[in-house]
């Protein structure tokens, strides 16, 4: 009686699909809050300033020490804030795209595809 349906017989393939497609929404959306609770550390001047930021970039805070905040060093305190700040961002985007390559090797999806995030 169904032999008719012809190309209908996919709907059970497209229902997977979408099922999978919404299965992965939920694991990327947890990955990013999780992404949000993991904590980087960047330093400058051999540890002297610290910054600290989630795995998602954003800085949360910053340690300095107090032996270098000396007037005359303000441009060399400012760059070394800047070099923690950035050291911080490399580390969080390199530990998010190693949660994320995990996550799509979890996904059974081929090694070097980006998942949106």
């Amino acid at each position: 009686m169904l032999k008719g349906l012809g190309a209908l017989g996919g709907l059970g393939d497209m229902a997977k699909m979408m099922k999978a497609a919404t299965e992965m929404q939920g694991k990327l959306a947890e990955m990013q809050e999780d992404l949000a609770r993991m904590v980087v550390v960047g330093e400058a001047g051999a540890g002297l300033v610290k910054a600290r930021a989630t795995a998602k970039g954003d800085v949360t805070g910053l340690d300095i020490d107090p032996s270098i905040l000396v007037a005359s060093e303000k441009e060399v305190v400012e760059d070394l804030i800047l070099a923690a700040i950035h050291d911080a961002q490399g580390k969080a985007k390199a530990r998010s795209d190693q949660e994320m390559a995990r996550l799509a090797e979890g996904l059974g999806l081929p090694p070097g595809m980006k998942l949106p995030g």
